[in-house]
């Protein structure tokens, strides 16, 4: 019964058999077609300007098809030229409309390369795939020019007279635009964000807004995308966390002028509280220009001290709440002795870097004052209402997860935490013990009730989980024993500053746990990887990303110009095509972002595939061929009476 419901929804579709035959036929012939191009990112952090410029590139790529059509015609900075426009169109067309450059014969000769390179690029792709990344409005005319036939037909003739008709109508700069897109978002079929698009950097919001124009992406959440997803779910510790990070790295940018967020009252409150205090271990950090808000140095200290204190308290209170996630050294102002100013550790005593406390009790530490309870009324407040913090994380909630199984990969940001001897550890939740892929469900689950359950008591308990997930030991986002932040701020034993990893990530440089890591995930080991990020690959002390004899890709290399001194380079962008896998190391970040024309990275093929893939290998093609097999149910139920067909001549 059920069968047959299923086969008269899809009748509605295909109303008789030959339009069932034709679509079965359209299907078998893109089965057929190549494999398209993956690309993997992971640990962004908010570098807007090198990431954006990575995209629209295909990471360098897009320049390589240029020099491949035109390296016998035109000149380098004649191929430098063209690859800019198509990375930054509104840009490149405003400078040369200013300069009287953007006219007549440049048009022309523009749009005719624009369109032979798309269909140089386009030649391996389904043309209906090709089309639907075509604005609407140009889609009949673009098909038009990129496939129209030889023969007796005067294609130049035809494409001249289009060209024409653009100019006359004052449409040349919208079309060029749109022939640039399509470029780039031909040459990038599928894109993979292996999490931490947030913090650092000062444009995770201009990320998210290009991100959401992409019309193939998923995210495996980080625990940086975790911290802000808490916080728009209403987690008051996330929410002070995030503006630490942001005041730490004086990214104001993203704050207030991505997010909306008011600093204000911070601002009044930390001013007035530390007005005889200069705050000097809490100065930011600056790695990147400030382009819209600019603050004082010493006021930020001040706020960055501020919000440090309150979310410490907050982080309190949420620890005393659950102590079922076994962080009671987390609750740090009750390890301070306000006597003699020493924080004691497992049974010994450390001086404190900084003394100065006004707004902590002695007696109840964790407790907010007054005025602290009205300052985070406010921050709820803030965070809230704020339109694009919301927009971005439904964005990540639609189109993420914890993990992801795709064409033999296994993608994940973090770890699936294990004991030191290869055992897949977890946490226990009302009797029930959650490991392995059991624990990634789980977490899924309960971050989609942080921001979605109408039932109060399950929410609030699933929205402090999200802090858990942020900086629990067990968490696969996050897989270290502590985040040693308060440690950092006021002691000076580097030992306590230290944050061991989750024994996963020596362990899983060994063949025989990343097979145990794909059994426990359904996937054959004998064919499959596994991709993440988050443990930066140190090049320069002679790390490398492919572990495991390639069973294992460590792709987080230092996009975030905060760990390119660590790193030695500038970020990996992995890159999956119908020949092989391949290994993009970006090592010049200046480059990347103000010389992207003449830009291209280190490629590193890392496999080649046995043959060249088809459609048919992969999980879309798997699922086309279900199609096809309903299809085929649906002509028999034509055949058999079960069904009637509609729509036949006589």
């Amino acid at each position: 019964m059920l069968n047959h419901k299923y086969l008269k929804l899809l009748s509605k579709d295909f109303p008789n058999e030959h339009m069932a035959t034709g679509e079965i036929i359209r299907l078998e012939g893109l089965c057929e077609m190549p494999k398209g191009t993956e690309y993997f990112f992971s640990d962004i952090h908010g570098e807007d300007g090198a990431f954006i410029h990575l995209m629209r590139s295909a990471s360098g790529n897009i320049r390589t098809k240029i020099r491949e059509l035109y390296g016998n015609i035109l000149t380098e900075d004649e191929q430098n030229q063209l690859a800019n426009l198509i990375y930054d169109p509104d840009k490149i067309i405003s400078i040369l409309q200013r300069t009287g450059r953007f006219q007549g014969e440049w048009i022309r000769l523009t749009i005719i390369r624009l369109v032979d390179l798309l269909r140089y690029i386009s030649s391996k792709s389904n043309r209906d795939e090709v089309r639907q990344k075509m604005p609407k409005e140009y889609q009949s005319i673009l098909t038009e020019m990129l496939y129209i036939g030889a023969g007796d037909f005067d294609r130049k003739s035809f494409v001249n007279h289009i060209i024409n008709k653009i100019v006359e109508l004052g449409d040349s700069p919208r079309f060029i635009v749109a022939l640039c897109e399509t470029i780039q978002k031909v040459c990038v079929n599928h894109l993979h964000i292996i999490g931490d698009i947030f913090d650092r950097g000062k444009g995770p919001h201009t990320i998210m807004e290009e991100l959401i124009l992409f019309d193939k992406v998923d995210f495996q959440w980080g625990n940086h995308d975790v911290l802000w997803m808490g916080a728009a779910a209403g987690n008051e510790v996330c929410m002070c966390s995030v503006l630490r990070i942001g005041i730490r790295y004086y990214n104001f940018d993203a704050l207030e002028d991505g997010y909306g967020i008011n600093l204000r009252p911070l601002s009044n409150m930390a001013q007035e509280v530390y007005a005889d205090d200069d705050c000097k271990r809490f100065d930011p950090k600056v790695i990147g220009k400030t382009e819209y808000a600019h603050i004082d140095m010493q006021l930020a200290g001040k706020m960055h001290k501020m919000i440090t204190i309150i979310e410490a308290k907050l982080e309190g209170q949420l620890v005393e709440r659950h102590p079922e996630y076994e962080m009671s050294h987390r609750n740090v102002l009750k390890n301070i002795n306000f006597e003699d100013m020493t924080y004691e550790f497992e049974g010994k005593k450390y001086k404190l870097l900084d003394t100065n406390f006004p707004t902590v009790d002695p007696k109840d530490p964790t407790k907010l004052s007054a005025e602290e309870e009205e300052l985070m009324s406010i921050i709820r407040a803030t965070f809230a209402h704020s339109e694009p913090l919301h927009r971005h994380v439904r964005f990540l909630y639609s189109k993420g997860n914890t993990y992801k199984r795709m064409n033999n990969n296994l993608l994940f940001h973090g770890c699936v935490p294990m004991t030191e001897d290869g055992e897949f550890d977890g946490i226990t939740v009302n009797n029930r013990f959650y490991s392995g892929k059991r624990l990634l469900d789980y977490i899924y689950v309960r971050m989609n009730q942080a921001y979605y359950s109408d039932l109060l008591s399950i929410q609030k308990d699933a929205c402090d989980f999200m802090w858990y997930l942020w900086s629990g030991p067990k968490s696969p986002m996050f897989g270290k024993h502590k985040m040693a932040t308060f440690e950092r701020y006021f002691l000076a034993d580097k030992e306590l500053h230290k944050e061991n990893y989750n024994p996963y990530y020596q362990l899983s440089q060994k063949v025989e746990i990343c097979d145990k890591i794909f059994r426990e995930f359904d996937m054959d080991p004998d064919i499959s990887r596994i991709i993440n990020g988050h443990v930066p690959v140190k090049i320069k002390d002679g790390e490398t990303p492919v572990k495991a004899n390639g069973k294992l890709f460590v792709i987080d290399g230092g996009i975030s110009q905060a760990y390119q001194p660590k790193t030695g380079i500038a970020g990996y962008t992995l890159i999956f095509n119908s020949h092989h896998l391949a290994l993009a190391e970006h090592h010049n970040f200046d480059q990347i972002e103000n010389d992207m024309a003449s830009y291209t990275p280190n490629i590193q093929i890392v496999e080649v595939m046995p043959r060249r893939l088809k459609v048919s290998d992969t999980d879309e093609g798997s699922m086309i061929k279900e199609r096809i097999k309903d299809l085929k149910m649906l002509i028999q139920a034509f055949r058999n009476g079960t069904i009637k067909e509609v729509g036949l001549k006589d």
